[in-house]
């Protein structure tokens, strides 16, 4: 949107890098992703949402101008699995935009699967900073 070109100054969201949206929860970052696919899918972009939240309202996205038939969903059950698909979807060069929704449930397959009360401390980190190296390089190579 024209609003958020001149907040950014930049002319939009860069092409070909990893992007982060945070602030508090219910701030609206859902909601400026999901405005983010409508004026890509104007364009004719293909997109894609990896709900890792499993809380995607498709009514409420088609509401913001989301084609909800042709966006590419999927609900990952795990972070490894979620970002498995990224990587997959990036390396296909078939989708031009990817949201990751959101990176706080990217819950690791150990600690799914561990007990209660089990210690995962820096798992998930350890997850994101080794996904984030690989889907940066893939990025780079699929010359958005």
């Amino acid at each position: 949107s024209l609003s958020l070109d001149v907040a950014l100054g930049i002319g939009g969201l860069p092409c070909g890098r990893i992007v982060e949206i945070y602030g508090p929860e219910s701030s609206g970052k859902t909601t400026l992703t999901l405005q983010v696919i409508a004026e890509a899918q104007k364009k004719g972009k293909t997109c894609a949402f990896v709900d890792a939240e499993h809380a995607l309202d498709p009514i409420y996205a088609a509401k913001l101008g989301v084609n909800v038939d042709d966006l590419l969903i999927s609900q990952p059950d795990t972070g490894e699995q979620a970002l498995e698909i990224c990587d997959m979807l990036v390396r296909s060069n078939a989708v031009d935009v990817i949201i990751v929704d959101s990176v706080a449930a990217l819950t690791p397959k150990a600690e799914i699967e561990g007990e209660m009360g089990d210690s995962h401390v820096g798992l998930q980190a350890r997850l994101m900073s080794q996904a984030l190296r690989k889907l940066t390089a893939n990025i780079k190579n699929a010359n958005c």
